[in-house]
């Protein structure tokens, strides 16, 4: 046996995806495989690929055929694998593999087979796999944050998504093997959990008959990990049940992402969401009501087909009505073998851009609001990063998902500050995306934290 190749991955799409990167690494170089972050420097190049929308097959496009023309062997895995396995690998000469989104743990004899020469196309036609804390990993985010996927795959069937296409139907992990991975993850340091799914709200349901996320979240409060964080809770999903154990478990943070999509029912049945347009503002009441000082995130829709002038002005109303911390906005894409590909009266892409800016120019203004009421509070901040030029620290509170929200700026001002570790910081000034402040003084610290 010669020496094993040098296999570098490149990682394209959401969070659900880099924790199949990480399993891939974890195999690999549990395998004795040199592994390179450095593609340059790489005989094989994996390259992890998403496929939700236009835009980012559009930048796994691009991404295959840079490395193809570096002249790496390239190892196609992830969602755009799963959909256009075949036109890949036909238009792709230099793609040695490619392996679909339930396939993933077979990387080690997947690059076994291409070192015989084999061209391999391992791909499962439904996707039913999914990792637990069994599987090695080797983690590639900030070493104080860690995904934690307590399912994959997903049962709805939302006129504009391809997920399930991709990923199969849902598959929860049980209980005790998410604790043991949460306390794996905290006698490494992890300090944030981030839990993550199709639709968190609905973990459980297929191994336990109903949706056991409360069950889940109290379990996940006896781990040593400071903050617990839920991504993709549908509104409905939020029973009473789970509201309590979020009240009553003191490291799952009161932050909330609700992927609503769009506010007037119409819009909501044609997007094949009946079940969400009767209960929006009702629901985010309750919600409110239930956890006062709760962080609302969410995400809508703009220019699907058939959205008329008032249905988008239900949509402004609805978000200067419930004043969410944090919105993102995509305009609609249409995607081949989804329902809302051939509906009529797709919208052009010009009035598409119109709304979206409209509907983040009113988001900018609550959002600046929503931090400026942050301005004089003590909060405890995560350190993630210094800033060796100005010698500023910048971290998050619990306010603040990575990746997705703002960030704080911190002047240390002699103070003792490291990495990975919480600091009390009193907040100065904000921006609609950012807060800016110092390390509390003692005198601060007297007054309660919030």
């Amino acid at each position: 046996m010669g020496t094993k190749p040098t296999i570098a991955i490149s990682h394209l799409g959401c969070e659900k995806n880099r924790v199949d990167t990480e399993h891939m690494l974890g195999l690999l170089v549990q395998a004795g495989y040199q592994v390179d972050s450095n593609e340059e420097l790489a005989d094989y190049v994996v390259v992890n690929t998403c496929s939700f929308i236009q835009a980012a097959r559009e930048e796994s496009v691009r991404t295959l055929v840079e490395m193809a023309e570096a002249g790496k062997k390239v190892v196609i895995t992830g969602c755009l694998a799963q959909h256009f396995q075949d036109e890949l690998l036909e238009e792709l000469p230099e793609a040695v593999a490619v392996v679909g989104t339930g396939d993933y743990h077979k990387i080690v004899e997947v690059i076994e087979r291409t070192e015989l020469g084999e061209r391999v196309k391992e791909i499962s036609a439904e996707p039913t796999y999914i990792a637990d804390e069994t599987v090695p990993r080797y983690r590639t985010t900030n070493e104080a944050i860690a995904y934690l996927r307590v399912a994959e795959g997903c049962d709805y069937r939302c006129a504009f998504c391809i997920i399930p296409h991709l990923r199969g139907n849902q598959r929860s992990r049980t209980i005790e093997s998410l604790v043991t991975e949460a306390k794996q993850l905290a006698a490494e340091g992890v300090q944030e959990l981030l839990l993550i799914s199709q639709i968190t709200t609905n973990y459980g349901l297929d191994i336990y008959g109903k949706p056991k996320l409360a069950e889940l979240l109290r379990a996940l409060g006896e781990v040593d990990i400071p903050w617990i964080r839920m991504h993709y809770a549908y509104p409905t999903g939020l029973t009473p049940d789970v509201i309590r154990a979020i009240q009553e478990t003191s490291n799952v943070l009161p932050y909330l992402d609700l992927p609503l999509q769009h506010s007037h029912p119409e819009v909501l049945r044609a997007m094949n969401r009946p079940w969400q347009g009767q209960v929006n503002d009702s629901i985010i009441e309750r919600i409110k009501t239930a956890l006062p000082n709760a962080t609302l995130r969410t995400t809508f829709i703009v220019g699907f087909p058939g959205e008329t002038d008032e249905h988008f002005e239900h949509l402004l109303e609805f978000l200067e009505r419930h004043e969410f911390d944090h919105v993102g906005a995509f305009t609609f894409s249409p995607e081949e073998g989804t329902p809302a590909f051939s509906l009529p009266n797709q919208l052009p892409q010009a009035v598409m851009d119109e709304r979206r800016d409209a509907l983040m120019a009113l988001q900018q203004e609550i959002s600046l609001k929503k931090n400026q009421q942050q301005v004089g509070r003590t909060v405890q901040v995560l350190i993630e990063q210094e800033n060796p030029e100005t010698g500023e620290f910048i971290g998050r509170s619990e306010r603040f998902a990575p990746d997705v929200d703002g960030l704080i700026y911190v002047q240390s001002q002699d103070a003792e500050i490291r990495l990975n570790s919480f600091v009390p910081v009193t907040i100065t000034h904000a921006d609609a995306y950012d807060l800016f402040g110092h390390v509390a003084t003692a005198a601060s610290l007297l007054r309660p934290m919030v």
